[in-house]
């Protein structure tokens, strides 16, 4: 046995981005372990538990190693092996016909974030939108937060993980950290050695509450108003920092109108937070003035969810904590990496130029006697189609989907409305193509398995949304069996359909090239030889740079109180009185780890149903008993573990498990409905009102 170690780059989606050490056995091609960078700052020597089992996972019986063709009907999940060329060269055909009966716009590929790297991410988006197919809007995950954040502060800039050992009062609020964000935990426990306090806000308690100093439960979708009250205890107080608000800040008198009308006991009728913790949090995170507000994604998937996200990241603008080392809010930093990215993803036939657009106006050099000739050849504009919807696209849309490209996501289990995600994917007139890396439950449905490689099998440049270092993925193992890379498979369907596009057959060191010709001086010096050598770099954003402090990056140049975040709350109705949440599973990570055994069964081995005890007396739930839970949308079986940690009136799932863990086959996306955040046009998990039945 040779053993190598090699440096790589955890791809999956999780803002820790986590620098890794795997154990490599050369003579069989064996990935043997999966450790923590002890050299990266943020990773520090340890990876999650989901991580450490990856070598079972690359090396899974249920990982497809060669092009698979369907034999059976569609949702058996039955295949013969064939080779490549065939594969392909049948694949191109279908796509040929599909354009040349139907017209681009029924091709669609349905992607998300299986991988981060922007290799394998991003730019298969290439082959499709140079075919002009339908554009996938991927929404079920950070659009609304996105919108949020955009129109309070512009750029996705926040707090500095590294320097949130420099806060005095921490807000963990509507996050998980210590599941979905567990490298943020070192910097707060320094934190609270220097004497701050952490206070965990979330509608159950879970491991994050209980390493908090302070768990305050809240009923789901009620944050703006809990934000409102603090506000308004904050001004009243005197507390607020009023020569911040006046030279940083528009609309905060329209705002303060709004929050006028939510007294701390008004407050406490709508989020259960008694009136006395708000007034008390709320001069708490005043007084400190480097206080801290680690958001995340939960909390915007409810109606109102991008309004109550933009209420609670004003507070620290109310206060201006941003003013002070470690004050002020994160919720991504992705915003960090300027990257040049006008040859990524085929963007330019994404957003063709507007008909009497100056040619100055698009980079265009031609002289004006050519300008007609050039507008005219401008493509037209995509169809474009919600992935949060993407069930009443398969079975409602007109003209109709026809061919369908699925990578980098599990469509039949992680997107709502499952009866009609898989409703649509039987139709016999929807020729599907899975690229995958292992036989997920949307790998029945397909009439093409392409075996997809992994991480460790090809080069990659990442970013990251939980901190500020760039980094660049080598291939350390040879792939597995026949496995290809996602974007290798498009450049041969390039290839076959005739596409001249020459990005779409860049390899990865040319994109990576390309995508750090920046002249923004947070990349200068920045190399593709530079971040070989090392594995990471951190972006040259200044040590102490304290974002929003002095310079806000809206189009007003201010902080956007205007205007005022709305309260939207999530009702539960007389037909089904308690609210569904769905928040993430330590051992999981979306789905992407759900077939494997020794994850599954440290979750518990099946998915259960967390009830509070008041709840399961009114409605006679028992502990350990199977229960049907009924939402307008449809129904599925769970057991059920009565817990105080969920707050009264709200049900919780932990986990996107596969639907063969489920007691009844089904995944808990029977549930969710397909309805949208209010900015975004975000997913809304967390907002589905449901009924407990007893068996029949």
């Amino acid at each position: 046995m040779i053993v190598r170690r090699a440096r790589t780059t955890c791809p999956l989606d999780c803002p820790d981005a986590c620098s890794l050490i795997a154990s490599i056995d050369e003579t069989s091609n064996t990935l043997l372990k999966i450790e923590g960078d002890p050299d990266h700052p943020i990773t520090q020597g340890f990876a999650c538990v989901k991580t450490y089992r990856y070598p079972e996972r690359n090396h899974h019986a249920l990982r497809p190693l060669h092009p698979l063709r369907r034999v059976g009907q569609k949702g058996q999940g039955r295949f013969e092996r064939v080779g490549w060329q065939e594969a392909l060269d049948d694949i191109a055909g279908r796509l040929e016909e599909t354009i040349r009966q139907h017209g681009a716009e029924a091709v669609l590929p349905y992607h998300y974030a299986g991988t981060m790297g922007l290799m394998q991410y991003e730019h298969p988006l290439t082959f499709f939108r140079a075919i002009g197919a339908s554009e996938l809007d991927t929404t079920i995950c950070a659009t609304a937060g996105m919108a949020a954040w955009e129109a309070t502060y512009g750029t996705r800039v926040g707090v500095d993980p590294e320097e949130v050992p420099q806060a005095r009062f921490i807000l963990l609020w509507g996050i998980n950290s210590l599941h979905t964000n567990s490298h943020l935990t070192p910097f707060l426990k320094e934190a609270r050695r220097n004497g701050a306090c952490i206070v965990h806000i979330d509608p159950y308690e879970n491991l994050t509450s209980r390493f908090a100093d302070e768990h305050v439960k809240i009923r789901p979708g009620t944050d703006a108003a809990l934000a409102y009250g603090m506000a308004r205890v904050i001004v009243q107080a005197g507390q607020h920092d009023a020569d911040y608000i006046a030279r940083m800040s528009r609309g905060f008198g329209a705002f303060m109108q709004v929050a006028e009308t939510w007294t701390p006991e008004r407050v406490a009728l709508v989020t259960g937070v008694p009136a006395p913790t708000v007034e008390r949090l709320a001069l708490e995170f005043a007084r400190a003035r480097a206080s801290f507000i680690r958001t995340s994604y939960g909390l915007t998937r409810h109606p109102g969810g991008a309004s109550a996200l933009r209420a609670v990241i004003l507070l620290p603008a109310i206060t201006g904590a941003w003013q002070y080392p470690g004050g002020g809010a994160l919720l991504s930093t992705s915003g960090g990496f300027p990257l040049n990215r006008s040859e990524l993803a085929g963007r330019k036939f994404a957003n063709p130029p507007v008909p009497g657009t100056p040619p100055e106006a698009k980079g265009d050099t031609a002289s004006p006697g050519n300008r007609e000739e050039k507008q005219a050849a401008v493509p037209p504009k995509p169809r474009h189609i919600n992935m949060s919807q993407i069930g009443t696209a398969l079975t409602a849309l007109e003209p109709p989907i026809r061919t369908l490209l699925v990578f980098n996501s599990n469509p039949a289990v992680i997107a709502p409305r499952s009866d009609l995600v898989q409703k649509g994917l039987l139709r016999e007139d929807l020729f599907t193509v899975v690229l995958e890396q292992a036989l997920t439950e949307t790998t029945r449905y397909a009439d093409y398995v392409l075996p997809a490689t992994t991480f460790l099998e090809h080069p990659d440049l990442y970013t990251a949304y939980g901190h500020y270092y760039l980094s660049w993925n080598q291939a350390v193992m040879q792939p597995q069996g026949e496995a290809r890379p996602n974007t290798w498979v498009f450049a041969e369907l390039g290839r076959r359909l005739g596409l001249d596009e020459p990005t779409l057959y860049w390899n990865a060191e040319t994109l990576a090239r390309s995508l750090l010709d920046s002249d923004h001086p947070w990349l200068q010096g920045i190399t593709l030889e530079g971040l070989k050598a090392e594995g990471f770099v951190r972006i040259n954003k200044p040590r102490g740079y304290l974002p929003n402090a002095q310079t806000v990056s809206t189009p007003s140049g201010r902080v956007q109180f205007d205007p005022p975040p709305q309260v939207v709350l999530t009702e539960p109705t007389p037909d089904f009185p308690l609210i569904l949440m769905t928040p993430p599973a330590r051992h999981f990570l979306n789905s992407t780890y759900g077939h494997l055994e020794r994850l599954v069964q440290g979750e518990g081995g099946e998915p259960v149903l967390l009830v509070h005890p008041e709840d399961a007396r009114a409605y006679g739930a028992v502990e350990g008993a199977l229960m049907r839970i009924r939402s307008q949308h449809g129904a599925v079986v769970r057991r059920v573990q009565v817990s105080k940690a969920p707050i009264q009136g709200t049900v919780v799932l932990e986990g996107t498990w596969w639907e063969q863990s489920a007691p009844d086959g089904r995944g808990i996306n029977w549930l969710t409905g397909e309805h949208l955040t209010d900015m975004g046009e975000g997913s809304t998990f967390h907002s589905n009102p449901v009924r407990l039945e007893a068996l029949d």
